[in-house]
This record gives C-alpha cells, structure tokens and sequence, in this order.
C-alpha cells in the first residue's frame, strides 16, 4: 500500500543531512528506520528554526501517525536533501509531508512521508491549540522552490 502524498501542501523547510556509515544494514542500504529519524530531523529542526525551541516546559508536538514510501535504497556515502512540507492546520494538529533526495540529484525522491503532529500539553498529554507559528500557515497558496513541478513518483 502506497500513501499518497497530496498536492496542496506548502514548502516550509529544507534541511541537509549526510549518509552516515552507521545508517546503514547489513544489506548495505540506509535502515528503513533511519528514513523516520531523518524526517522526525526534519520536522525538529523546522520548530526550532522558527519558534526557537521544539517544545518547552509546558507544550510541544507528538507524532498522531507517520509513514514512509520507499523508492529506491539510499547508499553511504551520500549527502542529503530533506524538504519538509506541511497542509491541513486544524485545531489542534497539522499534517507534515516530507521528500528525501540525494543531494547530487535533485528532484529525485529516493523517499517519501509524512506524520501528523498534534500539539498537547506536556502535563497531562491533552491536545492544546496550534502555536501562531503554524495557524498562520492555514490558506497559504502551495509552493515550490523556483517553480519546480513535484517529483514525479514511480508507476505514475
């Protein structure tokens, strides 16, 4: 089963990340899980570029879902590119979509995923309105860096 990532979300956030040696298997390619940290990286280091903090004593994100198509394996060495986009705001919770390429080929996506983040109280777990940060982004217009069309996705 393949997840579809949808075509209405919004660039937020780019971030470069390398291959490591310990990312990967004894099969030779990156760990699937490693794909999960490299977006949970991604995610983390957007809230903390534009809120300056991921959480803080009293309020911060946990993950409702989350799920990663795989394309094609990703091998040492390498460098990366991780795109982290976002759509739906609600309430309480926002959905994050993000595209991993090798950066040496752009547009390639090597893997796609998403989670929904919903945002709770950190002393009792209960879900608490968006931050402004991201409520703002609710009726943005959907875009991509230089116009470039989405990666087209394999068996399409």
């Amino acid at each position: 089963m393949r997840f579809e990532i949808p075509d209405h979300k919004l660039l937020v956030h780019e971030v470069p990340l390398p291959i490591l040696w310990g990312d990967m298997d004894s099969l030779g390619h990156v760990n699937n899980t490693v794909y999960f940290r490299y977006m949970e990286q991604a995610r983390v280091s957007w809230i903390a570029a534009i809120s300056g903090q991921v959480n803080s004593e009293d309020e911060g994100p946990v993950i409702a879902n989350t799920f990663c198509n795989f394309y094609r394996p990703l091998v040492f060495p390498g460098s990366l590119v991780v795109k982290l986009y976002v759509a739906n705001p609600g309430r309480t919770s926002i959905d994050t979509f993000v595209s991993i390429e090798r950066a040496d080929e752009p547009g390639a996506a090597y893997a796609e995923g998403g989670a929904t983040l919903v945002w709770v109280s950190i002393k009792d777990g209960r879900p608490l309105p968006l931050p402004g940060f991201m409520r703002a982004l609710e009726g943005l217009p959907p875009k991509l860096p230089g116009g470039e069309s989405p990666p087209a996705l394999p068996g399409r």
